[in-house]
């Protein structure tokens, strides 16, 4: 048997698909009948976790779970109808795509009255509603960019050059102290959170394991290569403005300065990364390869749909406290960091 990891204890299962993954990894059950993901709510819970299990062995690993995993071959045929269910309900429930131009111009349109998470809590934020925030964004943020570097050895040219650029910046150009993932840990110590990495799964919602399920299927299949670079052109371009009103919600209920740093930081360093992604990256990657245009506006389509789906579940809940954590009305292009 090969060493074992030293990652994140494994979640509780929410569903027979995902209590199945969990036990062949722990080395006691049978894997399910893949025809069974077919059955299952693509956006649910049970499917989802089952997903980012799946996923998750391509990254950190569990604790106490054997790092072949990662390649066995009958688990793979498991992930692989999950993300045929997930990848046909995003197919059917994104909105019709329009031309690229059109999808990256739509990013940069600010609402003259916005409803989202970022515009929300900059009006009402609390240590409690920024807490809660933290923690479902924490199962991105503490492998900030990670998803994305998978796509690095499929571009060539501009596009890689580009890409590589914004990556750099995102893993701290150098500093340890200054990658991502550990100013967003900063954050969570600011806001009296556990910054251990995947310590809040069992608290993800569905929704958020979506969205960071969404990064790891577009990254790890080289034929998603233009949805990812889609993706990662929504992130990057509608992050400035989210950050700078998170940042503002930050210092109004007293966070700490780690909390207001990360999103001052990404004020600027997006404001910069979405000239690259839109000049460099998107262009150089449809002039290599001009026939990616549709993924690449499936990309930003999805990261849309997906992000609304969890603004609603967070304001739904915010806006009836007795209620506890969930959901709100649907709006365009919510931003990963909104």
């Amino acid at each position: 048997m090969a060493g074992q990891t030293g990652g994140p204890a494994l979640p509780r299962a929410r569903g027979d698909l995902s209590a199945a993954v969990i036990a062949r990894l722990r080395g006691s059950g049978t894997l399910p009948d893949p025809a069974l993901a077919d059955a299952a709510e693509p956006y649910g819970d049970d499917l989802q976790l089952a997903l980012y299990i799946c996923y998750e062995l391509h990254y950190r690993g569990f604790a106490e779970v054997d790092p072949d995993h990662e390649w066995d071959p009958d688990l793979l045929t498991v992930r692989a109808a999950l993300e045929r269910r997930f990848e046909s309900a995003l197919r059917a429930d994104a909105p019709p795509g329009t031309g690229l131009t059109d999808a990256l111009d739509a990013l940069l349109v600010e609402p003259a009255e916005g409803t989202g998470v970022s515009h929300f809590l900059q009006e009402h934020s609390t240590r409690e509603r920024l807490r809660a925030y933290a923690v479902q964004r924490s199962l991105y943020h503490l492998k900030e960019a990670d998803p994305h570097a998978w796509v690095l050895p499929r571009l060539s040219g501009r596009a890689k050059a580009g890409m590589a650029a914004i990556e750099y910046d995102e893993f701290g150009a150098g500093r340890a102290e200054r990658v991502h993932a550990q100013l967003f840990a900063d954050l969570m110590a600011d806001l009296g959170l556990e910054t251990a990495y995947g310590h809040y799964l069992d608290r993800g919602h569905a929704e958020m394991l979506a969205l960071v399920n969404l990064m790891s299927l577009f990254g790890l299949h080289r034929r998603l290569r233009g949805a990812l670079v889609g993706h990662f052109a929504a992130v990057e371009i509608t992050s400035s403005p989210a950050s700078r009103r998170l940042a503002l919600a930050m210092k109004r209920a007293d966070a700490g300065p780690a909390a207001e740093h990360f999103y001052t930081e990404h004020v600027e360093a997006d404001a910069v990364h979405e000239q690259v992604v839109r000049h460099d990256v998107v262009r150089g990657l449809l002039d290599d390869e001009p026939a990616l245009e549709a993924d690449v506006v499936f990309g930003i389509d999805t990261t849309a749909l997906l992000e609304n789906r969890l603004a609603d579940r967070l304001l739904t809940d915010w806006r009836a406290p007795a209620r506890g954590l969930s959901g709100g009305s649907s709006r365009a292009h919510e931003n990963p960091r909104d």
